[in-house]
């Protein structure tokens, strides 16, 4: 079981205790399109079969990785997936920025309310990485 799948949620983005990388979470035996999406965003698809998770590049810097990440998550609700991301990783900036490229992409489309409240961290033991 996945860490979205114990939250509910399509996708978690989060970085556990004492580890540098951000995970992009998703469900288990989540659809091509779900996964397709996230690689199109910039993160690195990992595992094989229904044993898969993306992760934001770690070879860029932190601040970098925080702005794909959150980037990230705009795109995400616009397709319609649940996502949920660590308030430590939250970077309201490029959420923002990212907000304003989807309604482009999207005209006539009413402006959300605004951000999901991003996480608590997630717990090391809930991953299954």
């Amino acid at each position: 079981m996945s860490l979205a799948d114990e939250c509910g949620t399509d996708v978690e983005i989060y970085r556990r205790a004492f580890d540098r990388t951000i995970y992009a979470d998703s469900r288990t035996a989540a659809p091509e399109t779900l996964l397709a999406l996230l690689d199109s965003l910039g993160l690195q698809r990992h595992g094989q079969a229904i044993y898969l998770w993306h992760q934001v590049p770690d070879h860029i810097p932190e601040a970098q990785q925080h702005r794909v990440a959150s980037s990230a998550v705009p795109w995400l609700l616009a397709a319609g997936y649940r996502v949920n991301i660590a308030k430590e990783i939250f970077d309201e900036a490029a959420y923002q920025q990212a907000a304003r490229h989807v309604q482009g992409q999207r005209p006539g489309t009413p402006r959300s309310a605004g951000p999901v409240p991003p996480s608590a961290p997630a717990p090391g033991s809930r991953s299954r990485h």
